[in-house]
């Protein structure tokens, strides 16, 4: 060991063997300093968005730890994404048990360096500590969008067309699918259609390919990160309007699908579950097929699932025979 190794303290050890190698940028000065610096692109605004993840609430104890890697940064490029921002860095703060060591972390810092660099979103610093707690997992990530531009969730307008990316509803029944073992079974599920619905909780797909798209096309967005339901309530409440959302044009995968024909109560889990990670837009009529090509080409499916109406914060979720559904709960909620 040399003597500037020896001089290190365990915490600047931990930082030097995992997370410089990932600190590419050079505003990360390499992890060496109290903090970074970057310069913004010209004519940017920055956009800033933390989400944290713990052990035992939004993963298992025993999920690899490159897969929680992978989704603690996935979730918090998912609001970008739908922002309409470009990523630029991000800062990690990791809170870690007295057992956690080398098996988990060689393993972490690989996962989150294999995002980091797909997605093209650096390490730029932050902190580790201690705790007597669960493993928590806390994100900071920087975006930019042209000045002005960022895709609030004020802005719907009445006659806007509300549209989805991806399926609904898949992390939601993987979850259910790992608590309850028997439900695969119950469910009549393939194991292709059982593993593809635990992937979805396992670790998101951020629908960054089409930040620029939704920029160009969207009068307001937001990811849905808490259930569909609950989180396009709060768009509406940001916008002032009220929507009607039918419910059998919501995209489902084959997995869902085959879940909800053996237990059609499942509908409520899928619409208010969470974890799903796509963005719901609202669009003005005339633009929402060149979204969905431009999405398409882009690798994102997307499907109009209802309307934006005149009203105060309302959204309706409506069966087909036209009726509301009523939800015990309308998205996950910590408190």
């Amino acid at each position: 060991m040399s003597t500037d190794s020896a001089a290190q303290s365990g915490e600047e050890r931990l930082i030097a063997r995992y997370f410089a190698p990932l600190a590419k940028h050079p505003g990360a000065l390499g992890l060496t300093d109290d903090a970074a610096a970057i310069t913004p692109p010209a004519g940017c605004d920055l956009v800033l968005k933390t989400d944290g993840i713990v052990g035992g609430v939004h993963f298992f104890p025993d999920d690899p730890p490159d897969m929680v890697a992978k989704k603690a940064l996935r979730v918090n490029l998912s609001d970008l994404a739908a922002k309409g921002a470009t990523p630029l860095g991000f800062l990690l703060t990791l809170a870690l048990p007295e057992e956690v060591g080398d098996a988990w972390l060689a393993p972490f810092a690989r996962g989150l360096g294999a995002d980091a660099q797909a997605f093209g979103c650096p390490l730029l610093g932050g902190d580790t500590d201690r705790t007597g707690g669960p493993i928590t997992i806390s994100i900071a990530v920087i975006g930019a969008v042209p000045q002005g531009r960022m895709v609030r969730r004020a802005g719907a307008q009445a006659g806007d067309r509300v549209v989805v990316t991806g399926t609904i509803g898949d992390a939601a029944l993987g979850l259910r699918l790992r608590r309850d073992t028997s439900a695969a079974q119950r469910w009549g599920l393939t194991p292709e259609q059982r593993n593809q619905l635990e992937a979805r909780y396992l670790v998101p797909e951020p629908r960054t390919a089409i930040a620029e798209i939704l920029r160009a096309h969207a009068s307001a967005a937001m990811d849905v990160s808490d259930g569909l339901a609950g989180d396009f309530g709060k768009l509406c409440r940001a916008s002032s309007v009220a929507a009607e959302i039918a419910v059998a044009r919501v995209p489902l995968s084959d997995g869902a699908l085959a879940a909800l024909a053996e237990e059609p109560a499942l509908i409520e889990t899928i619409l208010t579950g969470g974890d799903d990670y796509e963005v719901v837009a609202c669009v003005p009529a005339g633009k929402v097929e060149t979204l969905r090509r431009q999405a398409s080409a882009a690798g994102v499916a997307v499907t109009e699932i209802g309307a934006v109406t005149a009203g105060q914060g309302t959204a309706r979720f409506l069966d087909p025979d036209g009726q509301p559904l009523a939800f015990r709960q309308a998205s996950f909620s910590h408190f």
